[in-house]
C-alpha cells in the first residue's frame, strides 16, 4: 500500500534518467535500496544547495519523554537535477538556530540515515545527521534556471523512490508548519488568503443580539444567529507542546460589536488557517452554531472607550471547528444595509505633538511618514510554559509634522509578516492598538499590543482609517515633503536599543534585581553561546577598562560614503521628488510603489569588481570631514519645495554606489577582525589610536579566559535608505529567509553613518574574564541612536564618552558650518583616567548569525552613580 502523499514518478522520471547518474540525490537514494542499510556514510559527497528549512513542533515518541528540542526541522535540497525533502537530525539543531545552515548555501551531506515510522506501513523519510559546511554563496542555485521545474525526490519502506506531494511535516503527526523564527506568523499553503466574499442570500429573521448572550449562558438549546462587525483583531497564538494531541492548536482573539454593545469571538484550532486571514476588521459577519463560555479574564484587551458601547466581558462566543461545527459568512459591504444598525470601525489618533500628555499605558493609534527601520531582533519570551519559543520585533521612527521628535516604535510581529517584514522609510505607517511606555529620564515610546494590527504602502485601500479626519491631515502634510529632503534624514538596519539605560544604576538590596541584569563576568561565556540567531539581549558587568583602540572603518567604505555626500550636494532636483497624489497614494495604491531595480549588468559589474579589504587608520584631515546623516525639517527647506508637480518616486539621489567585498569572503564582510586587527599598524598608528593600562600586561596572562568577539559587523551599522537598494536592505534588515528565491543575495552595502569605533577590553572585577567590546560612540543628530540620549555637555574625556554615549557637541548634518570633533587621539590622551577605576558597564549582545555575536558597550556607570534600593 503506498501512501496518499506519495506518488510514484517511474513514467515521469524517463525525460531525467540520462541525467539520474549525475544526481548526487538520486544515487545516494538508490544506495540506501542496494546496500539494504539504514544508515550510510559518503566518502565521496558532492555538494548540494539548501532550498528552504521548514519548523514544527517535535512529535513525542513515549509518554513523559520531553525531547531535548522541542522543535524539528525538514529541510529541502537540490544538487541541480533533483529536490529531496529530509529531516535534519535533532543534534543539527543547533546549526539552524545559529543561522549556520541557511537557505542559499551549499553543504556537503558526509552521512544519513533512513528512518521509518514505526506506526505507519510504507513510510519513512531520509535524515540528514552529518554534514560539512560549503559555499555562503550557492554554486548550485547560482546554474539553476527555473527551481520550480526540479521534481522532487523521496523515499518510502518499499525501497521505490516516490515523489513527495505533501506540505505538510515528514513526521506524518504533525500537520503544519510554523514560521522559522516565530510562532505568530501564519507559514504555508494551508493558511487561506484573504479573498473577497462573495454574494450571499441570507435568513435575517431570526436573530439575536449580543447583549441577549449574557443571559443564554449554559440553556441547553443552541442560540439564534448573529450579525456583527469585526472591530479589532489580536495576532495569533500558538499553544502547541510536545504530548498535545491537536493537529491545530491555535486561538484568535476578535472584538465584534453590533448596536447593542461589544464582545470577544474567539476563532479556535482549524478555523484559524481557514479563516483567520479573512477576518479582518471592518468585516461583518454572519454566525450560526456558535457556542458561548464564560470569559477568560487573565487576558489583555483592545481599549475601546472610543466606541462608546457597552462592552459584554463575561461570556465571550466561541467558533469551533466541531461539535459542532461552525459557520461563518462573510456579508460584502454592499449587502450590508444601514437598518442592521452596525456601528462603524472608529480610532483613536493621536498626534507627535500630543504623546507626553497621553497617560503612561493608554492606548492610541498613529499614522507617520517612517524614518528608519531597525534589523529585526528577536527575545525569548518570558513565563511561557509551553516549549521554548521567541518574540520577534522591530524599532521604527515615524513623522508626522505635529513635532520635531518622531514617534519611537516597537513592533512586534503581529501575525503580518508580509507587512512586518516590508516596512522601509519613505513608506506611510499605520499602527493601531498601541500602548504608550515612559521610563525615568528618557523619550515616551509606542510598543504593540496583542491587538495591534500594523498597515504600510500598498495595504492601506479600503481600511477603515481612510476617512479618518487626522488621518486626511497627516495626508495633507506629506504633500508639503520632498523625497530628496527626506532621503537625507532616513536610515535602515544597525544596532538599535531603546530606551537608553538610565543615568542611575540601581540594584535592590533585598533580592539584587536592576533594571538590567547585573551577571558575573564568568557567566558572559554562556550568555554568548547561548544566543539563537539575531536574540537580544542587555546585560550588566562590573570590571575595569583595561585597553582600547580605535579602529576605522575600510577605506573602500569611507570613499563610498564621500561619494554619496557628493550627490547629496549637487544631485537635489528642483522639483519633489514624491509629490505623487498622495491621498492616491495611502488609499488606492493596491501595490507598494515601485522601486527601480538593479539591472543584471550593474550587479554582475559590482561582483566582478572585488576589491581588498584594508583596514586603515585615523587621521586628523578624516576626523574634520563633514557627517553625512539627517533628522528633522526646517521650514526654510519645506518652504523651498513645491509640492504640486507629479513626479516618479525615484531620482538622482538614490544613486547606487558600488559594493566593497573581500575576494573570496563568503557572506556579509565583517568590518573589523578580533584578532590580529592591530599587526597592521605601525608604531606611531598604535601611539595615536590605542591606549593599554600599564598593569594589562601583566594581568593579562593572569585571566582565566578572554572573550574576543568580531567587534563591529556590517549588520551593525545603520545605512541610509536609498530606492535603487530597497530589495537589498530589506533583505539584509530582516531575518533570513527560510526558503531561497532567486533575488537572495550576499551582497552587501556600505555604512554612511559611522567612520570608526572604539575596541574596549574589560576586565571583569575579579580578573579571571576579560572582554572586548565595541563602543561606537553617536557623532550626529543624524544618527537614529540620538534620539532620547541626554544631550548634557561633557568634556569629551574617554569616560565621559562611554557614560554619555556621545560626542560632544552631536554634529547637524543640516547645519551649513563644520563642528571641530575632537579626534581620537586626543580622546584617547584623557584614558588614563580610567585606570583602577571600577566601573558598571552595560553591555548588548545580539547573534548576527554564523560565528558573529554582536557585543557593543553602550553605557559605563561610575560607583558615584550607584544606587541601592
Amino acid at each position: 500500500m503506498m501512501p496518499e502523499e506519495f506518488q510514484n514518478i517511474s513514467a515521469c522520471s524517463d525525460p531525467l534518467t540520462e541525467n539520474n547518474q549525475n544526481s548526487f540525490l538520486h544515487s545516494t537514494l538508490e544506495k540506501f535500496f542496494t546496500a539494504k542499510t539504514r544508515t550510510l556514510k559518503i566518502d565521496k559527497t558532492d555538494a548540494v544547495a539548501v532550498i528552504e528549512l521548514q519548523r514544527y513542533l517535535t512529535e513525542q515518541q513515549n509518554v513523559g519523554q520531553q525531547p531535548p528540542d522541542s522543535y524539528s526541522y525538514d529541510m529541502i535540497v537540490t544538487d541541480g537535477v533533483w529536490q529531496a525533502k529530509c529531516i535534519l537530525d535533532r543534534s543539527l539543531n543547533h546549526l539552524i538556530h545559529k543561522n549556520i545552515i541557511s537557505s542559499g548555501i551549499d553543504i556537503h551531506i558526509t552521512q544519513c540515515s533512513f528512518v521509518y515510522n514505526e506506526r505507519r506501513l510504507g513510510q519513512g523519510c531520509v535524515c540528514i545527521e552529518k554534514i560539512e559546511h560549503g559555499s555562503k554563496e550557492s554554486n548550485v542555485l547560482r546554474k539553476i534556471k527555473d527551481l520550480d521545474s526540479l521534481p522532487m525526490i523521496s523515499k518510502d519502506g518499499f525501497g521505490n523512490i516516490v515523489a513527495l506531494q505533501s506540505d505538510s511535516p515528514l513526521q506524518v503527526g504533525r500537520k503544519h508548519y510554523l514560521s522559522l523564527w516565530n510562532n505568530e506568523d501564519p507559514e504555508g499553503r494551508l493558511w487561506v488568503p484573504d479573498v473577497p466574499p462573495s454574494d450571499v442570500v441570507l435568513d435575517v429573521s431570526k436573530m439575536t443580539l449580543l447583549c441577549d448572550l449574557e443571559s443564554s449562558l449554559g440553556c441547553m438549546f443552541r442560540p439564534l444567529p448573529l450579525i456583527v462587525r469585526v472591530i479589532h483583531k489580536s495576532r495569533l497564538r500558538y499553544y502547541g507542546k510536545p504530548g498535545l494531541k491537536m493537529n491545530y492548536p491555535y486561538q484568535a482573539y476578535f472584538e465584534v460589536a453590533d448596536q447593542s454593545g461589544t464582545m470577544s469571538l474567539v476563532l479556535w484550532n482549524e478555523l484559524c488557517p481557514e479563516w483567520y486571514q479573512r477576518l479582518n476588521v471592518g468585516t461583518v459577519l454572519y454566525l450560526q452554531n456558535y457556542t458561548l463560555k464564560q470569559s477568560y479574564q487573565n487576558r489583555s484587551r483592545p481599549h475601546i472607550d472610543n466606541h462608546r458601547m457597552k462592552s459584554f466581558h463575561s461570556v465571550e462566543i466561541c467558533l469551533n471547528p466541531r461539535n459542532p461545527t461552525a459557520v461563518l459568512t462573510v456579508v460584502p459591504a454592499k449587502s450590508v444595509p444601514p437598518q442592521w444598525g452596525l456601528p462603524e470601525v472608529s480610532y483613536q489618533f493621536t498626534v507627535r505633538s500630543e504623546l507626553e500628555s497621553l497617560a503612561s499605558n493608554s492606548a492610541c493609534d498613529v499614522i507617520g511618514l517612517v524614518t528608519f527601520v531597525s534589523r529585526v531582533e528577536r527575545i525569548k519570551s518570558k513565563g511561557n510554559t509551553g516549549p521554548e519559543k521567541y518574540w520577534t520585533y522591530r524599532w521604527v521612527h515615524a513623522v508626522d509634522g505635529t513635532s520635531n521628535i518622531p514617534f519611537i516604535l516597537e513592533i512586534f510581529a503581529s501575525s503580518q509578516p508580509e507587512i512586518f517584514n516590508g516596512i522601509y522609510p519613505m513608506t506611510y505607517l499605520v499602527c493601531t492598538q498601541m500602548r504608550k511606555c515612559q521610563e525615568p529620564d528618557s523619550l515616551p515610546y509606542l510598543t504593540s499590543s496583542c491587538e495591534t494590527q500594523i498597515f504600510t504602502t500598498g495595504y492601506h485601500k479600503g481600511q477603515p482609517y481612510v476617512s479618518d479626519p487626522r488621518v486626511k491631515s497627516f495626508i495633507q502634510w506629506t504633500k508639503t515633503l520632498k523625497d530628496s529632503v527626506m532621503l537625507k534624514k532616513t536610515a535602515v538596519g544597525g544596532h538599535y536599543c531603546f530606551p537608553h539605560a538610565p543615568l542611575i544604576f540601581t540594584q535592590s538590596v533585598a533580592d539584587g534585581s536592576a533594571q538590567v541584569p547585573l551577571v558575573a563576568a564568568n557567566d558572559l561565556k554562556s550568555e554568548m553561546e547561548g544566543l539563537h540567531y539575531r536574540e537580544h539581549k542587555r546585560l550588566a558587568i562590573q570590571g575595569q577598562v583595561m585597553a582600547v583602540q580605535y579602529v576605522t572603518l575600510p577605506e573602500e567604505t569611507l570613499s563610498d560614503q564621500q561619494m554619496v555626500q557628493s550627490v547629496v550636494a549637487v544631485s537635489d532636483p528642483p522639483s519633489d521628488q514624491r509629490t505623487v497624489e498622495v491621498t492616491q497614494m495611502l488609499i488606492n495604491r493596491e501595490t507598494a510603489p515601485s522601486s527601480v531595480q538593479s539591472s543584471p549588468s550593474r550587479r554582475k559589474r559590482k561582483r566582478a569588481k572585488k576589491r581588498v579589504m584594508k583596514r586603515r587608520y585615523i587621521t586628523r584631515a578624516r576626523v574634520q570631514e563633514k557627517r553625512e546623516a539627517g533628522h528633522g525639517l526646517t521650514e526654510e527647506e519645506l518652504s523651498e519645495e513645491e509640492s504640486d508637480s507629479e513626479t516618479e518616486e525615484v531620482g538622482p539621489l538614490e544613486k547606487r554606489t558600488d559594493q566593497s567585498r573581500a575576494s573570496g569572503q563568503l557572506g556579509p564582510p565583517d568590518i573589523p577582525q578580533s584578532k590580529g586587527a592591530t599587526e597592521e599598524r605601525s608604531v606611531a598608528d598604535c601611539d595615536r589610536t590605542s591606549w593599554e593600562s600599564s598593569s594589562w600586561p601583566k594581568q593579562r596572562q593572569e585571566v582565566l579566559e578572554y572573550l574576543h568577539p568580531g567587534g563591529v559587523y556590517s549588520e551593525s551599522l545603520s545605512q541610509r535608505f536609498r530606492f535603487d537598494d530597497k530589495t537589498l536592505l530589506l533583505q539584509q534588515s530582516n531575518l533570513h529567509a527560510a526558503r531561497w528565491t532567486p533575488e537572495q543575495t550576499t551582497d552587501t552595502l556600505s555604512s554612511v553613518t559611522c567612520k570608526g569605533y572604539y575596541k574596549i577590553t574589560i576586565l571583569g572585577i575579579n580578573q579571571q574574564m576579560a572582554i572586548d567590546a565595541a563602543f561606537v560612540p553617536v557623532m550626529s543628530s543624524g544618527d537614529p541612536r540620538s534620539l532620547g540620549l541626554t544631550q548634557d555637555p561633557h568634556d569629551n574625556t574617554l569616560l565621559s564618552c562611554l557614560s554619555a554615549g556621545f560626542i560632544c557637541p552631536l554634529a547637524d548634518p543640516l547645519s551649513q558650518s563644520e563642528v571641530a570633533l575632537p579626534e581620537p587621539e586626543e580622546i584617547l590622551a584623557t584614558a588614563e583616567e580610567l585606570k583602577d577605576t571600577h566601573l558598571v558597564c552595560i553591555l548588548d549582545l545580539c547573534h548576527l548569525g554564523g560565528e558573529k555575536v554582536e557585543v557593543i558597550i553602550t553605557k559605563v556607570y561610575r560607583m558615584t552613580d550607584i544606587a541601592l534600593v
